[in-house]
């Protein structure tokens, strides 16, 4: 049995041809497709720094597991190991789960928790150690599981959709679905249709999957922001940015916090 260190004990191989730019990566065009995770990990903690000091440091915390999966694919795809690959799973898992922890509306909670962040929290915590061991045992499947709970994310994130007027949230929620569809499309079509682009001579699926997940990014954790204070921040409201200008038909979004003015 090989070493889960060496190169190839994975049993995960996506489409790009291996070692075709160099010995020592295996997948090139995916290794460094990683790279957009250390340029927009970094500047969302930049750019939600206010929001970070007046609300919670969370943020902080979820930009750097957003760096460390960016890593960790990186250490994947360069070796194709089996270490590599269960380090990049685990660490979109407890991406996942802090987000949970950090945004998720109480109103949402099971019931038997009462509504208490800090025992929902617990819960997640304790799921989430459970599910970091049983990664070992089948890791090719938690890969798909990691996407069902995405595609839980977005069954709340239509709800808040439904329920808001909010023009800023309604926009966000729109661009994240949409992002985050033609991220998986590629995904999905990498994993399952790789003969086809062998055929053709197209090798960047998931390389696209890459650069589009981590633009996801932002937008996502934004739109969850907005929807948390819709709930637990009656008294301030959050004005939506976009970096590098607000006036620019593309940016990443942030937020800072306003105080209502009070109506005597």
């Amino acid at each position: 049995m090989p070493s889960i260190f060496a190169y190839q004990s994975s049993e995960v191989d996506w489409c790009e041809s291996n070692f075709q730019h160099s010995e020592l990566v295996a997948e090139f065009y995916n290794t460094f497709s990683n790279i957009f995770f250390f340029i927009f990990g970094p500047l969302m903690m930049f750019l939600m720094h206010p929001y970070a000091q007046r609300y919670t440091s969370g943020i902080y915390y979820i930009s750097l597991l957003f760096m460390v999966i960016g890593l960790f694919s990186m250490y994947f795809h360069m070796t194709l190991s089996f270490l590599g690959q269960l380090l990049d799973e685990i660490s979109i898992l407890w991406l996942l789960a802090s987000s949970y922890s950090l945004w998720m509306p109480r109103c949402y909670y099971p019931s038997f928790l009462r509504g208490s962040r800090v025992h929902f929290t617990y819960l997640v915590i304790i799921i989430s150690v459970i599910s970091t061991f049983l990664s070992f045992l089948k890791p090719t499947i938690n890969a798909y599981a990691l996407n069902s709970v995405a595609i839980h994310i977005l069954y709340l994130v239509h709800q808040e959709f439904k329920r808001t007027s909010n023009k800023d949230l309604r926009h966000l929620i729109s661009v994240s679905v949409v992002l985050w569809a033609t991220a998986l499309t590629s995904w999905i079509s990498d994993r399952l249709f790789c003969n086809f682009w062998q055929r053709i001579h197209f090798f960047y699926l998931h390389s696209i999957w890459h650069v589009l997940i981590s633009i996801t990014f932002p937008y996502g954790i934004v739109t969850m922001a907005l929807v948390d204070a819709s709930y637990e921040m009656p008294g301030q409201t959050l004005k939506v940015h976009y970096w590098p200008r607000d006036t620019w038909p593309v940016g990443l979004p942030y937020v800072e916090i306003q105080e209502n003015e009070k109506n005597c």
